[in-house]
């Protein structure tokens, strides 16, 4: 375990270097400046913007701006915001929270409506519920998140009224109310973005657990269990356990999903995280921001990959033993 570990470990940190470094050299080789807009305001003199690129050390060589990057990387400094003049780190701590919450939600929504429907549908192929989820959640898989956002906005929070489409609370009543009416509204805050994320993840997770399903019940084990009388709820539980393997890899693949999803998702419901704060980032051009982010979410990746791989070996037996 201890090697597997390290392994795990080592990988994270070349990953992370390796999107740090790709992200730098992206967004610094690219054309324009984040100072462009104060070199177009009148009141803003030439002496003004050099010294603001002396403050950031843009007039330095680009290798001298990575390997002063990387230093302060290391030593926990990932530079001041240009636009919001605060700490990196600092937006971020405001924005992960909720990032975070939304991607919980959506990973809830995305393997419990997943894995239940793939399971009934592989149970009984070709029936009436089958063929109507298939054609579910191929639509789903199909449609862009933003769409699928925006029809949820339009039906239940401007034709129905019944849930808020912005924002994580309501700023006028949240602080007037309980404990139990601040949980209610954060909560009604997070249902449609969170379902916007994770019925689009469902959809796949539920086709991919389908046809794991059909895999398995073709097996000896499975005519065996039917053969001995077993009521076909007991066979379902035994073919999860099974089918369900493959689609625990599919955790780590879907964080990076996740995460690309939120920045239209957050985007669309005005939901303050990282993926709007890293979207107007790079509209204004804001080096540290854009770099940070890209960082955190590769090290998110790696951490996802790392639990999908952790939880594989206690469900599978077999491969802590192939190893």
């Amino acid at each position: 375990m201890a090697a597997f570990l390290a392994r795990r470990l080592g990988a994270a940190v070349l990953v992370a270097f390796g999107v740090a470094t790709i992200t730098f050299l992206l967004i610094h080789l690219a054309p324009g400046s984040p100072l462009a807009g104060s070199g177009e305001n009148p009141y803003v003199s030439a002496e003004a913007i050099a010294q603001m690129r002396r403050n950031f050390a843009l007039d330095r060589p680009i290798h001298i701006q990575y390997v002063r990057y990387l230093t302060n990387l290391l030593r926990g400094d990932w530079g001041l915001s240009f636009t919001m003049h605060r700490p990196v780190l600092d937006a971020f701590r405001d924005a992960l929270p909720n990032t975070l919450l939304l991607a919980a939600a959506a990973l809830l929504v995305d393997f419990l409506l997943g894995v239940t429907v793939g399971t009934l549908q592989g149970m009984r192929p070709g029936s009436r519920f089958d063929r109507v989820c298939s054609a579910v959640t191929l639509t789903l898989y199909s449609v862009p998140t933003f769409w699928l956002g925006l029809m949820l906005v339009l039906v239940f929070g401007q034709e129905l009224g019944w849930l808020p489409v912005s924002g994580v609370v309501d700023p006028a009543l949240y602080h007037a109310r309980g404990i139990l009416g601040k949980l209610w509204d954060r909560a009604a805050h997070l249902i449609l973005p969170g379902l916007t994320l994770g019925l689009i993840g469902a959809a796949a997770t539920a086709r991919y657990q389908r046809a794991a399903v059909l895999e398995v019940i073709r097996q000896d084990f499975i005519r065996t269990a039917r053969a001995k009388g077993l009521s076909e709820r007991a066979v379902a539980v035994h073919a999860l356990r099974n089918a369900v393997l493959p689609t625990i890899t599919l955790f780590g693949l879907s964080l990076p999903v996740l995460l690309s999803g939120a920045v239209l998702v957050e985007t669309v419901f005005a939901w303050p995280g990282m993926g709007r704060l890293a979207f107007e980032a790079i509209q204004r051009r804001d080096y540290p921001v854009v770099t940070g982010a890209a960082t955190l979410v590769a090290l998110a990746v790696v951490a996802g990959n790392f639990v999908a791989d952790v939880l594989t070996r206690i469900a599978d037996p077999r491969t802590r033993e192939a190893q």
